[in-house]
């Protein structure tokens, strides 16, 4: 553990408390996630609802952008997450009651994640802003990356436990989850915060776009979430995992947690060596290629029959992913100021929201009219083809040196 540096993390509640939670949250999402995915596959068996479990997620996050941005910024950050977490422990609980009474259908599951998507929407740029306010600048790409392996952590243990859990009902997976999304309501009340002083502006549109305006004026930040909105959105292949794992690679629910975990394994490794390692020069450079090898990745699992390289892939897609994830995060809340943080941090998750929930759109309406081989094909192909085109569109990016 001597790469989490006790000197920041054995010696800061606060921080240890967010980590915690993180790691309850994604853990819960994650486990989620594959109960979903599974279930609503095994009801329909068409690809297109496995686009559409990911539309559903996303709509919130378009629909409530600017007042989640404006909430964040004008109320206590760490109630919204608290009241988040509890709604959406409410949802997650609403599955597990339908699945156990078998009165659970493809309408249901829609709805019920749509809701949960909903609160999502509200806990997830207020979760973004706390970290700046419990850590100082110079350790936050440390921190960062320590969040990010707290994130990877439980994102390989979630779908590996979800699956294997799903044997015994998916009742006993949703009930779990719901249980963790309410801990981390509990986890999360007890971080102490820097007191801020919160502007009192009224909720006009110009306030609520701020974070639009701040965004677009800043060519770094826009190139940085951009990027990984487009090379996610169509490199977006992990969405059609279930199809692998019951049509192509015949693993079942079980090799589909395993399936899920791998990107997370290698996202782990990397983020622990990010946290021991940081980035300090050529930052945009390297971003740059790693989105790259991310496309590369995807090409080589679209392709493969084998299990173990398919696994191989969905690993190094993960160390790819997680580079950029830290760059993208550390440059966009430091060179942010504190009373933008919410609506910047709303803009970004929206971006991000796209990428994956749309993107898993984008995966499965390309299943169902190309196939699921070609859909995850072109989608690698096309992760490529954006990087070369954002290294044109945002030379400032390229040229990016350090992080702060």
């Amino acid at each position: 553990m001597s790469v989490l540096n006790k000197s920041f993390i054995t010696e800061n509640k606060s921080l240890r408390c967010l980590l915690i939670a993180r790691v309850s949250t994604f853990l819960a999402f994650q486990m989620l996630a594959v109960a979903v995915g599974w279930q609503i596959y095994s009801l329909t068996q068409m690809p297109l609802y496995l686009g559409l479990v990911g539309l559903v997620q996303f709509l919130p996050m378009l629909l409530f952008t600017l007042v989640v941005g404006h909430v964040a910024d004008r109320y206590n950050r760490k109630l919204v997450v608290c009241i988040s977490q509890i709604v959406e422990g409410i949802g997650i609980f609403t599955l597990a009651f339908a699945s156990y009474h078998g009165w659970i259908n493809k309408e249901t599951i829609l709805i019920a994640v749509f809701f949960i998507g909903t609160a999502n929407a509200f806990q997830g740029p207020c979760m973004q802003s706390i970290l700046p306010n419990i850590v100082s600048k110079e350790i936050f790409p440390k921190a960062a990356a320590v969040m990010a392996s707290a994130s990877q952590f439980s994102v390989i243990i979630g779908p590996g436990l979800g699956g294997f859990l799903y044997a015994l009902g998916p009742s006993v997976v949703y009930s779990i989850s719901g249980a963790l999304a309410l801990l981390a309501s509990v986890i999360i009340s007890f971080i102490s915060m820097e007191k801020r002083t919160v502007k009192q502006e009224a909720a006009t549109l110009k306030s609520m776009f701020a974070g639009v305006d701040f965004i677009k004026k800043n060519p770094i930040i826009l190139g940085a979430i951009s990027l990984d909105l487009f090379a996610v959105l169509l490199g977006g292949a992990t969405a059609l995992l279930p199809i692998y794992a019951s049509k192509i690679l015949v693993v079942g629910p079980f090799g589909l947690g395993l399936l899920r975990s791998a990107p997370a394994v290698g996202a782990l490794i990397m983020s622990f060596f990010l946290a021991k390692r940081p980035l300090r020069k050529k930052v945009g450079r390297t971003m740059f290629t790693a989105v790259i090898f991310f496309g590369v990745a995807t090409i080589i699992f679209a392709v493969s029959t084998s299990i173990i390289i398919s696994l191989a892939a969905l690993f190094i897609l993960g160390v790819c992913d997680v580079i950029s994830v830290v760059i993208r995060s550390t440059l966009v809340q430091i060179r942010t100021p504190d009373d933008m943080r919410g609506r910047v941090s709303s803009v970004n998750s929206m971006f991000i929201g796209t990428s994956n929930e749309l993107g898993e759109f984008e995966s499965g309406v390309l299943a169902s009219c190309l196939g699921v081989v070609p859909a995850a094909l072109l989608g690698g192909i096309g992760t490529i083809i954006v990087v070369v085109i954002w290294m044109k569109l945002f030379p400032e990016l390229l040229k990016a040196d350090k992080l702060q």
